[in-house]
């Protein structure tokens, strides 16, 4: 409560007249001559705050450096219908400052507007990533990860799985790319290797008997990036069931995929369950055993219409055509 008692998303109508405190970044400053408005920024939301009359608060109020840190404390007042922000969930109220005091001074010219860092280069966003992660675009990418991440894991046990977390130094083995390895301080010459997935892990549960076991597990891969999947290190949600066929995974996973898609993703989602095609059907009508089905066209043989074909590029070998 020292810092604040409100996040800057919580002030409301319901709270003028009240005593609050806010604690976040400098957003922006308008010094309209006598007054200075501020909008302070905190994970949250923004809230407005206001300057009094006094003539030594709007001198230290509108030389506050952008991107600084400020605790303000005030009375919630309700706005002019003239400046009432609806884009802003807190857009009907402000705070008149009693107090304001800088928390963390911004001492340095910014490289980049934490606004506008989008059109910036990269190398020079990851030089400053702390204020890369300040835009609200990051932010929300952020607490979208965490979100889908919680709500896969509650699905999850709510199906009796219990979350495992398997070691991330461990012993190299053979699997379809090249390890990452990690020397070993204590034992010269020796080296850990990352897991590239939690494979040789998980089966050594079910062997010891744990019924059914998942994590979010991270992936350490040394290989170039691919179309689907980042390079070097990638996440997965992997899982395991004793005395299961191969239909009773699919009923656990598919309503775990839709149900997740459909709650953070604004697409259309098939529901379950899912369409089964058979490995050699899926080669034959799409050439590739993971079809985009989004994608119209499949393929047609037409090997057994041209067997009595004379054109020589034609004879003896198979034929298609994709069909719409």
């Amino acid at each position: 409560m020292y810092y604040r008692t409100h996040t800057c998303n919580e002030i409301s109508l319901e709270d003028i007249g009240k005593k609050v405190k806010i604690a976040g970044f400098v957003e922006t400053i308008r010094d309209l001559g006598g007054l200075v408005f501020l909008d302070i920024r905190d994970m949250y939301g923004v809230t407005q705050v206001v300057t009094s009359g006094r003539t030594e608060d709007v001198d230290f109020a509108s030389h506050i450096p952008i991107e600084s840190t400020v605790s303000v404390e005030g009375i919630v007042e309700k706005r002019d219908p003239e400046t009432v922000n609806e884009k802003i969930k807190t857009g009907l109220v402000e705070i008149r400052i009693e107090k304001i005091e800088i928390l963390g001074k911004r001492t340095k010219e910014l490289p980049f507007e934490v606004n506008t860092n989008q059109v910036v280069r990269e190398d020079l966003r990851l030089q400053y990533r702390f204020l890369d992660l300040r835009n609200s675009k990051l932010k929300n990418n952020l607490m979208l990860r965490a979100n889908v991440l919680q709500y896969l894991r509650a699905q999850m046990v709510e199906q009796g799985f219990l979350e495992v977390q398997t070691p991330i130094l461990t012993s190299s083995s053979p699997e379809g790319a090249r390890d990452y390895l990690v020397p070993s301080r204590l034992h010269a010459g020796k080296f850990y290797a990352l897991p590239q997935a939690p494979q040789q892990f998980k089966q050594l549960l079910m062997v010891s008997g744990i019924d059914k076991y998942f994590q979010i597990a991270p992936c350490f891969r040394d290989e170039d990036a691919r179309a689907d999947r980042c390079p070097g290190e990638f996440y997965q949600l992997d899982m395991e069931m004793a005395f299961a066929t191969q239909e009773d995974v699919f009923s656990v996973m598919e309503p775990v995929i839709y149900n997740t898609f459909t709650k953070f993703s604004n697409k259309k989602v098939a529901s379950y369950p899912f369409p089964r095609i058979p490995y050699k059907e899926a080669m034959l009508k799409y050439g590739s055993d993971k079809p985009d089905l989004r994608n119209p066209l499949f393929i047609m043989d037409l090997t057994d219409f041209f067997q009595k074909c004379t054109f020589k590029p034609f004879i003896g070998r198979k034929i298609g055509r994709a069909h719409v």
